[in-house]
Order: structure tokens, then sequence, then C-alpha cells
């Protein structure tokens, strides 16, 4: 499989976003805007319809959960751990660390439904939505609280007001009441769901920066080196202790490697943190993804 080709409609938008804002009159302003508009609204819907959309069989998912969740603890644990690891720990600005930490373990959801459904059809877009209703909370409650915690600010209060965790958990919640959406709501529902993945992908590209990047190249160098080499090697750990094989194995391998959320740079901006640090983070994470995603994606062939 040419993984490469089934990148690059995603990557091309990505592009698309990155030249739209440097060289037309669609410029910074308009963008900030649409990551918010996609942020708030789009992204938490669309979060939302493919929970319902696809009802979870928890017997069938649950391996694959498990798999995913010791995935995710691991990244998290691996980038926590930083400032503690010997001689390197030393030379890390803590403040800094606390506000890009999210970089190694957070996800760029946007890539990950909209390369699903092209790796393993409806049955890998139920997949990676199922990995994205359970890693959203956990990744999200992951990088606010060394934030929260370095800057005096209230933990819980961050965490209910979180769009993606409120989309994810109203999903779970309406899922497991047995509720459906009217069909005549459908179309529309869905249509927010496409909008978010296609701008959500040219805001990370309008988004992309470098020039901050110096302000702490071995932070980067750490945080960059987990996300896109340590998380799809644990992940295909993972694919072997919990015994996956097809589109689960795909799946997991997938989202292990994906680009970090381009939703980072949105987190820790409003959390006073560096946000020019993060998006530029963000900006060598989403182009690692060209790389990572078929490394990850070709260990389980």
């Amino acid at each position: 499989m040419n993984y490469a080709q089934l990148l690059f409609p995603d990557f091309s938008l990505i592009a698309l976003g990155y030249l739209l804002c440097r060289h037309t009159q669609l410029d910074r302003p308009l963008w900030q805007a649409t990551e918010s508009l996609v942020y708030y609204l789009l992204f938490p819907v669309m979060l939302f319809h493919s929970i319902v959309k696809n009802p979870l069989d928890w017997g069938a998912t649950s391996v694959l959960l498990a798999a995913g969740i010791c995935t995710a603890l691991l990244g998290i644990a691996l980038a926590y751990s930083l400032p503690h690891w010997p001689w390197l720990g030393a030379r890390l600005d803590r403040s800094l660390h606390a506000g890009s930490a999210q970089v190694a373990f957070r996800f760029n959801s946007f890539i990950g439904l909209a390369l699903a459904n092209r790796l393993a059809g409806p049955e890998g877009l139920l997949y990676i939505s199922v990995l994205i209703g359970v890693s959203v909370p956990l990744c999200n409650i992951a990088a606010v609280w060394p934030m929260a915690r370095i800057s005096g600010q209230p933990f819980m209060g961050q965490l209910v007001r979180n769009p993606l965790i409120i989309g994810t958990l109203a999903g779970l919640m309406f899922s497991a009441l047995g509720l459906r959406l009217p069909e005549w709501l459908e179309p529309s529902v869905s249509r927010i769901g496409a909008a978010a993945i296609a701008l959500g992908l040219m805001s990370a590209g309008a988004g992309m920066q470098f020039g901050a990047l110096a302000a702490g190249k071995l932070l980067a160098v750490q945080l960059l080196g987990l996300r896109h080499l340590a998380q799809p090697l644990i992940a295909l750990a993972m694919v072997h202790v919990f015994g996956l094989s097809g589109a689960q194995a795909l799946a997991l391998m997938a989202f292990s490697a994906l680009p970090t959320a381009s939703s980072c740079y949105l987190l820790a901006v409003r959390m006073g943190h560096n946000g020019s640090y993060v998006a530029g983070l963000v900006t060598l994470s989403t182009l690692l993804g060209v790389l990572s995603l078929p490394f990850a994606l070709s260990l389980v062939n």
C-alpha cells in the first residue's frame, strides 16, 4: 500500500492553508477566527457525531481500547519525565516544558479521521473514533495538569470548559443511553464534520511557524522524538502484547504516529504559556507526520 499517496490529500490541505495564509489576503487574523470556530464548534460536533453514528461495541473494541490507553499513558509518562532525565533534564526550562509537554502525546484528530476511512474503510473510521473518544479526555487532562500547576490556575475549571472533552463525553453518554440523532438532522451534522476536517487541516497549515523554536532546541528534539518515534514503537509493542491484527492494528499504529494536535497552540496561549514555541513544535510535528505515519503503518505489514 502506498501510504504517501494515502496521506497526500490531507497534507495538500495543510500546504494550501500555509500558502493562503502567507501569500494571499487570507492572512493570520482570518485563520485565528477559523481555528476558534473549529475548536469550539465544528470539531466537538464531529467527535460527538462520529461516536453516536457508530455505537461502540465494547466487547469487540475492549482490547483495542486497552492497547490505546496503555500507549497514551506511556507517552504521557515519558513526556512528564523529561525534566528528571539525568544531565539532560537539568538543561530544560520547567515553564517551557509545562506548556509544551502536550506535544509529545496529543494528536491531530483531523488527520486521523481523514486518514482512517481510506486505510480501513468504515471499520477503520470506527476504531479511530473509539481511540479518539477515550484518548481526548485522557490527553487533555494530562495537557492541562502541568500548565495549571505551574501557573496556579484552577485545574478542574480548565477541564470542564474544554470543548473536546465536552463533545466526547456527550457522545459517549448519548450512545450509552441508546439515543440516535433524528434522520432530518443527520445531513447537517455530517456536513459540519466534513467542514471540520477540511478547515482543521487548512488551519494547521496556516498556523505553521518555526522562528520561536530557538527558545528550547533540546526540548523540541526530545518532545518530537517521543511523538514521532517512541510512540509508534510503543504502539507496535502494544499490538503484540494485546494480539491486535487487521484494521485494529492499523488503527492503533496510525493513531500513534499522528502529528500533534494543532489545538496545542490554542491551549498553551489560553493558559498563559509560550504559544509561539508550541506553534513551532506543531509546525515541525505536522511536517514529520509525512515520515512517521508511513513508518508506523509499515511496521504492521
